[in-house]
């Protein structure tokens, strides 16, 4: 049948029932990425405010001659937080698996409203490292719980733009962070750091009350083998009632591959690394790796600063302007993921991003100099301002493109017999990469023994990285555009590279399992269900 508009997300004809539950629903769980975002973003102001430099030196005195935190400080301060989410992200399995995808995110909430509790209080960095700490492990279980929610919950068609929500919702928690940084920055007393983040609490506990209204996914209980309440959550995502054929015939094909997933054993860790898992695995975690060494998080966590040496505006407005921008240019990646698909958006979005951190690379190096002290001086302001436009335009080819689809595509490459886990162990790796950037940098590109004094070179790493994005995207990217779950699964067991992939027509009849070809046994369709074969 034909789509009843030229709209691009417009729902199918073949596809009964409402969308819009399940859309809200999937947007609305994206809010867990204003969490993720803000706190991610306000460090990089609280670093740059001088109330905060003071109460937190604990002797140290910078180039400008203020009390400042030496670089190595400011480095466990950047990446404890990313710390705590690698290992929130790998343990999240504990608490989806055994609690359900929704309790899970409850529960994840409070984890991170102790490490709020803790770093707003926070007089001296020991307490304030411990706050973080916490708050990041919260985070950690929240970004591996949100994408396998929204992909567990999402109609396969627009399943794209509601897992593309959550990068969306993390832009907004970093423009948030900057405005709020904004505001406090030049208050002379605790206010300054402790409201922006205090205000992370307002983010949690909106997002804990609507998971104890909102369904559980019925992927996950299925998996629990509670086959009547997933046709029961199955009917508030659809407005559906349970018995209705459509809910019937898209439980019997979830039951029917889950059924044939059992009977190759139970999922475990080691499971994620063994063929033919093994393959979704690397690519989920390289591509969250990746995502990372684009150098995104350079900008968000050092940015400020950064921007406080271009001689173009304030570092505060710029950081600000630049999340904007990180806002807006999610919003067409998101409504393109579902239209033109996985591969040529990444692969487009690589090629960009790599001309335009070579340029600022170019640009910034040229452009200023440095003295004898490690201070900054800019030789042409126009070579700066060039810097900072192509740093926007950057921002706008990550933000449409590989800020939203390296969640997309990890939320919907395996299968749900390790799903949890293989998603926690790609998110874990995502969170890998940030603390080993954010504890890097400093000593990358401050001024002084010990440190490469790297200033704008960095931006030359960051094009290496965006470079080999092209090539991977190339080779091992499945194009998965308007595939249920159980259809991806099929698309990597009979297609072996992934060139030939956006040619795949799926053959899977809906409400069994894989055929004879493919080693797999039938499944019986679940009680009531349409017979689909006859």
């Amino acid at each position: 049948m034909k789509p009843r508009s030229r709209f691009a997300l417009a729902r199918p004809d073949s596809e009964e029932g409402k969308a819009w539950p399940a859309i809200a629903i999937g947007m609305f769980v994206a809010f867990g990425g204003v969490l993720f975002g803000y706190d991610t973003g306000t460090i990089s102001g609280i670093l740059a405010m001088p109330y905060w430099q003071r109460t937190f030196s604990t002797g140290y005195i910078d180039v400008e001659g203020n009390p400042n935190v030496n670089a190595s400080q400011e480095s466990a301060i950047v990446s404890i937080l990313s710390a705590g989410t690698f290992f929130g992200a790998l343990s999240s399995p504990l608490l989806s698996d055994y609690f359900g995808r929704r309790l899970g995110l409850v529960i994840s909430t409070w984890v991170f409203n102790l490490g709020v509790v803790l770093h707003t209080v926070a007089t001296s960095i020991p307490l304030f490292l411990a706050g973080r700490f916490f708050a990041g492990y919260g985070v950690g279980l929240i970004s591996a719980m949100v994408p396998l929610y929204q992909s567990e919950t999402a109609p396969k068609w627009v399943r794209g733009v509601i897992v593309g929500a959550y990068q969306w919702a993390i832009t907004i928690g970093l423009l948030l962070a900057a405005i709020v940084n904004n505001a406090t920055a030049d208050r002379n007393d605790s206010g300054s750091y402790r409201i922006p983040i205090a205000t992370q609490l307002l983010w949690s506990l909106i997002l804990c009350i609507g998971m104890l209204i909102l369904p559980e996914t019925p992927r996950f209980l299925i998996k629990k083998d509670s086959v009547e309440k997933a046709a029961q959550a199955l009917s508030r995502l659809r407005r559906l009632p349970a018995d209705h054929d459509a809910i019937k015939s898209e439980l019997t094909e979830i039951k029917a591959n889950h059924d044939y997933e059992t009977t190759l054993g139970n999922g475990t860790y080691l499971d994620c690394f063994r063929p033919p898992i093994l393959k979704r695995q690397l690519t989920g975690m390289a591509l969250q790796a990746l995502q990372q060494l684009t150098g995104i998080n350079f900008i968000f966590y050092y940015g400020t600063k950064y921007f406080q040496n271009s001689g173009v505006s304030s570092g505060f407005v710029i950081s600000m302007i630049t999340s904007a921008i990180n806002v807006t240019s999610t919003i067409p990646g998101m409504y393109a993921i579902d239209k033109w698909g996985r591969r040529p958006l990444l692969f487009w979005g690589a090629i960009g991003m790599c001309v335009s951190q070579l340029i600022v690379a170019v640009c910034g190096t040229v452009s200023t100099g440095q003295y004898d002290n490690g201070e900054i001086f800019v030789k042409s302001l126009a070579g700066q301002k060039a810097a900072v436009s192509f740093v926007c335009i950057y921002i706008f080819f990550f933000a449409s493109t590989w800020g939203p689809l390296a969640w997309v595509v990890t939320g919907e490459i395996f299968p749900l017999k390790t799903r949890a886990k293989s998603l926690s162990i790609t998110t874990a790796t995502n969170w890998l990469l940030n603390w080993a950037i954010a504890y890097a940098t400093p000593y990358l590109v401050n001024y002084g023994d010990g440190y490469a004094n790297m200033q704008s070179k960095i931006f030359f790493v960051w094009f290496g990285a965006c470079f080999i994005c092209i090539a991977f995207v190339w080779f091992f990217i499945y194009e998965t555009k308007g595939l249920s779950l159980e259809q991806v699964d099929q698309l990597y067991e009979e297609v072996s590279s992934a060139r030939k992939s956006t040619k795949w027509k799926p053959s899977l009849s809906p409400g069994y399992g894989k055929d004879a070809k493919s080693g797999g046994v039938e499944a019986e369709p679940v009680e009531g269900s349409v017979d689909h074969k006859a």
